[in-house]
C-alpha cells in the first residue's frame, strides 16, 4: 500500500503518494506554480528554477519540480522573494536573446513571450557578450542555438521517451548549445518530439519554417491515421492561397502527456484531391453489383467497414482483407482460452509496467508508440525487457535487458517455452497442464535455438515484477500455426500476472475484423477493390477508377491497439464522392457516413453513441479524453489446445517484410517529408550467401512475386536475413513475414 503524505500548499490540505513531487501535487490540486522546463511525461530537468517555492524551516529556495513533500511540511508558491527570485531569472532568460519575434515560428506560442509579460520584464538589467551562433540544418529539424535557451527538455525526452539519445548539452556557460550526440550530424529517427517540447523557436520543422503564424492557423482534432496506436494529434490548417482549400501546414499533439512519431508529425500529406464525377460513381455501383468480392485495406473507418458488411449482405459477395481476416482468426483461437473478446493491456499499461517480453514483431518500425511505451517503463520504473525476435534490433539494444534470438518461423516453439516458464508452480487446469508436460523441452530448445538457461534468466529477472506485460506482435498473424499460437499467448494471460497487449497491423485492422465477415481471399475476377488491388479500384491514390477520399479528409472511427474507438475529423476537405454515397445508391440511406456511429456491432463491444458525442482531447491531468473503450464481451470457452507441430527451417537467403523508420504504406510513401529508403538491408554474411556486393541492382524471387531493388550492406545487421521494405509495393498480409527468397544480381 503506498504510503500518504498530507502536508499544506498556501493553506490548503493536500496530499501526495509515494514519489509525487512538490510540483505534481501542486498541479493536481489546481494550484499554480510556474514552469519553463518541466514535461509531465520525463523526470524532471531542474534547468530552469522557475519553479522554486518556499518550505517553511527551509532556508533558500526548493524546487517543486523534483523535491517530494515531507509529513506536515508547509509550502508557499507565491511571495515577494519568490517573485524577485522568477523575474530576476526571466531577465537572465532574456539576455540578448534575439528580439525576432515577428519572424519566429514560435511566435504567439512561446513560453520565454509569455512568462517574460507574466513577470513584467520591460526592461533589461544584464547583459552578455553577444556572439555568432551557426544555424544547424539537421534536415527535417533545424535548430537555432541563438534562440536556445537551455531548458533540456529536447534532451530529456529524446532519452527517456522515445528512446534515440541522439542529442546532448555542449557545456560551456553562456555558449552552451545543443548538439549530436556522438556524431556529426543528427543520428536519429526522426520523430520531432524536440520540435514538440522546445518552448523557443530554437528547434523548428525545416518544412514549416517562415510558412505562417501560429496565431493564422486553425486546429483541428485528430487520430493518426498511419499505424494502429491511434496517437492524438492536431492538424493545423489554413487557406493556401485565394479561394483555395484549406492545406495542412504542421501536425502537433500535447507534448506534456503524448509524444507521436515521424510518420505522425511529418507524414500529414497524403490528402486526396477530386471533382465529383456521377460517370465514376454510377460504374462503381455497377460493377458491386457484379462483382463476386470487394477486396480492402484496413486504412479505413469503422463506419465504411459496417458500409461494406451492409453491401456483402444485400448483394451476396465476399469481402477480401487478409490483414483483417488473419487478426480475427487469431482472436477467435485466443478468445477461446480466455473467454473474453479483447485482449487486456494497454499502451498505458505498458508505460506502468516493470516486466515486459516482447514477440513477433520489430516494434520500433512496426508500432513506434509501442516502443515509446516500453521506453518510458525502462527509464521510469527499471523495467526488465525481454526482447524475443531472430533479428537484433539496435534501436532497442539501449532499451532490452535481455534478446532471445529464436529461429525464424519458430514462433510456436518458442511460445510453448514461454509458457512452461511462466506457468511452473502455477496452479493451472488439468488440460493445460497435461499439454504442457507432454512438450519436448528439449526439441523445441534446439530447434528454436532458445536455451534453458535464457529461460531461468528470464524467470529471475521477473521475480520482483509485479506489472508484468506480453507484447505479441504482427510477424505471428499469417504463421501458419497462429491459430494455436494464439491459445497459448492467452494460456500465459489466464494463469499469470502478465496483462496482454496484441499489436495489430493497420490504423483500423481491430475494427475491421470486429465489423466484417471475411473471407479467405481467393484469386478471383470481377473483384471491386477499395485501396486494394482488383479489377474496378476505389482508391485514393493516382489511376482509381473513381478517387476516393483519405483518412484526414474523412469524419469516423477507428479501434487502435488499446481496444479504444478513436473520432476522426476532416483536415482537408475532399470534393468527390465516398462510400456513403455508393451505399445511398444501393439504397442504404444516410445523409452522412458518421450516422453509422451509433448503428455499430454492440455485440462486439461497441457502444450506441452518436458520433457528435464522442469527445477528443485529453484533461489538464493527462487523461485520454477520446472516444471509448470498447466493452468487454465473453465468449464460449475450449480448452483444447493442439501439440506443436515440427518446427520449420529457414535456410539460405531468408527475407523479413520489414519497413524501415517513418514508413508503414502507401499513404505514408505518398507523403513528401519522409525518407523512402526502399533499399533491401542485409548482412555481409547476406551478401555472400547471395554472391552479391554492396550496391548491387537484385530481383528478390519470393513466392509468386519478383521485386527488384538496391542492395546495401548494413553493418549492424547479422546472419542471413534481409529487411525487404514493403509501404511502396504493399504487404501481402496472407504471408508469413519471414520468407525465403531467391536473390539474383541484375547484370
Amino acid at each position: 500500500m503506498n504510503k500518504i503524505i498530507n502536508f499544506k500548499i498556501d493553506g490548503k490540505d493536500v496530499s501526495a503518494k509515494k514519489g509525487e513531487t512538490i510540483l505534481q501535487v501542486a498541479r493536481k490540486n489546481d494550484i499554480y506554480i510556474p514552469t519553463m522546463c518541466y514535461i509531465s511525461k520525463t523526470t524532471a530537468c531542474a534547468s530552469c528554477r522557475i519553479c522554486s517555492v518556499e518550505a517553511e524551516g527551509v532556508d533558500g529556495f526548493v524546487l517543486s519540480c523534483n523535491t517530494p513533500p515531507t509529513e506536515g511540511i508547509e509550502i508557499r508558491t507565491n511571495s515577494k522573494e519568490l517573485e524577485l527570485e522568477r523575474t530576476n531569472i526571466m531577465k537572465l532568460y532574456d539576455v540578448n536573446h534575439p528580439l525576432e519575434c515577428g519572424v519566429c515560428d514560435k511566435s504567439g506560442e512561446c513560453d520565454l513571450q509569455n512568462m517574460t509579460l507574466e513577470f513584467g520584464v520591460s526592461q533589461q538589467n544584464f547583459s552578455a557578450k553577444d556572439q555568432h551562433r551557426k544555424i544547424e540544418d539537421w534536415g527535417l529539424i533545424n535548430y537555432d542555438p541563438a534562440l536556445c535557451i537551455m531548458c533540456e527538455k529536447c534532451v530529456h525526452v529524446c532519452n527517456e521517451v522515445i528512446g534515440d539519445d541522439a542529442i546532448d548539452v555542449k557545456f560551456g556557460g553562456y555558449s552552451s548549445v545543443i548538439i549530436p550526440k556522438n556524431a556529426d550530424t543528427l543520428d536519429c529517427t526522426f520523430c520531432g518530439e524536440c520540435i514538440a517540447v522546445c518552448p523557443v523557436g530554437a528547434l523548428v520543422s525545416s518544412d514549416f519554417k517562415y510558412s505562417a503564424n501560429a496565431w493564422e492557423l486553425s486546429r483541428v482534432p485528430s487520430t493518426c491515421a498511419h499505424c494502429s496506436a491511434g496517437c492524438s494529434l492536431e492538424y493545423e490548417t489554413r487557406h493556401a492561397g485565394i479561394n483555395a482549400n484549406d492545406s495542412i501546414y504542421r501536425v502537433k499533439n500535447n507534448y506534456e502527456f503524448t509524444s507521436l512519431c515521424g510518420a505522425g508529425r511529418f507524414g500529414f500529406d497524403f490528402a486526396n484531391k477530386a471533382t465529383k464525377d456521377v460517370t465514376a460513381l454510377d460504374n462503381a455501383v455497377k460493377a458491386i453489383m457484379d462483382a463476386k468480392a470487394i477486396r480492402f485495406s484496413s486504412v479505413i473507418t469503422n463506419e465504411e467497414a459496417h458500409i461494406l458488411q451492409l453491401i456483402k449482405e444485400q448483394q451476396g459477395l465476399k469481402l477480401f482483407n487478409e490483414d483483417a481476416r488473419l487478426y480475427q482468426e487469431f482472436m477467435t483461437s485466443y478468445s477461446s482460452i480466455s473467454g473474453k473478446l479483447h485482449h487486456s493491456a494497454s499502451l498505458d499499461a505498458v508505460k506502468q509496467a516493470d516486466g515486459i517480453v516482447i514477440i513477433g514483431t520489430r516494434i520500433t518500425t512496426d508500432n513506434p508508440m509501442v516502443r515509446y511505451a516500453i521506453r518510458t517503463a525502462s527509464q521510469h520504473n527499471g523495467a526488465k525487457i525481454v526482447y524475443a525476435h531472430p533479428l537484433e534490433d539496435t534501436l532497442m539494444k539501449n532499451t532490452a535487458t535481455q534478446f532471445m534470438k529464436y529461429e525464424a518461423g519458430s514462433e510456436e516453439g518458442v511460445i510453448a517455452l514461454l509458457a512452461n516458464e511462466l506457468l511452473l508452480n502455477t496452479d493451472i487446469d488439468s488440460q493445460s497442464r497435461a499439454f504442457l508436460d507432454d512438450l519436448d523441452l528439449g526439441y523445441l530448445e534446439a530447434e528454436s535455438n532458445i536455451g534453458d538457461d535464457e529461460l531461468k534468466f528470464m524467470s529471475k529477472s521477473f521475480s520482483r515484477s509485479k506489472n508484468r506485460v506480453f507484447i505479441v506482435g504482427s510477424d505471428i498473424f499469417a504463421h501458419k500455426r497462429a491459430k494455436n499460437i494464439a491459445k497459448l499467448v492467452a494460456l500465459i494471460e489466464k494463469y499469470t500476472d502478465f496483462s496482454l497487449l496484441i499489436v495489430p497491423t493497420e490504423v483500423n485492422t481491430v475494427g475491421v475484423s470486429l465489423l466484417c465477415e471475411l473471407d479467405y481471399d481467393e484469386n478471383v475476377s470481377d473483384v471491386v477493390a477499395y485501396n486494394a488491388s482488383g479489377d474496378f479500384i476505389m482508391s485514393s491514390f493516382e489511376g482509381a477508377d473513381l478517387a476516393m477520399p483519405t483518412l484526414n479528409q474523412v469524419e469516423g472511427t477507428v479501434v487502435n491497439v488499446d481496444n479504444q474507438v478513436l473520432p476522426l475529423n476532416v483536415a482537408v476537405s475532399f470534393n468527390g464522392y465516398t462510400l456513403n454515397d455508393i451505399a445511398n445508391k444501393l439504397g442504404f440511406v444516410k445523409e452522412n457516413t458518421i450516422e453509422y456511429t451509433k448503428e455499430l456491432a454492440i455485440q462486439k463491444g461497441f457502444k450506441a453513441v452518436e458520433f457528435d458525442s464522442l469527445e477528443n482531447f485529453l484533461d489538464a491531468y493527462g487523461n485520454d479524453i477520446r472516444g471509448y473503450i470498447l466493452n468487454e464481451v465473453s465468449c464460449e470457452t475450449n480448452l483444447d489446445i493442439e501439440e506443436v507441430d515440427e518446427l520449420p527451417e529457414y535456410n539460405g537467403t531468408v527475407i523479413y517484410h520489414c519497413n524501415p523508420v517513418l514508413q508503414f504504406n502507401k499513404f505514408t510513401n505518398n507523403t513528401n517529408q519522409l525518407e523512402k529508403d526502399t533499399t533491401l538491408r542485409g548482412s555481409a554474411q547476406f551478401a555472400a550467401a547471395a554472391r552479391i556486393s554492396d550496391g548491387d541492382e537484385v530481383e528478390i524471387n519470393f513466392a509468386d512475386r519478383i521485386v527488384r531493388r538496391i542492395f546495401k550492406q548494413d553493418d549492424e545487421l547479422k546472419g542471413t536475413i534481409a529487411l525487404n521494405p514493403t509501404f511502396d509495393i504493399g504487404q501481402d498480409a496472407s504471408k508469413y513475414r519471414f520468407e525465403k527468397s531467391k536473390i539474383v544480381r541484375v547484370v
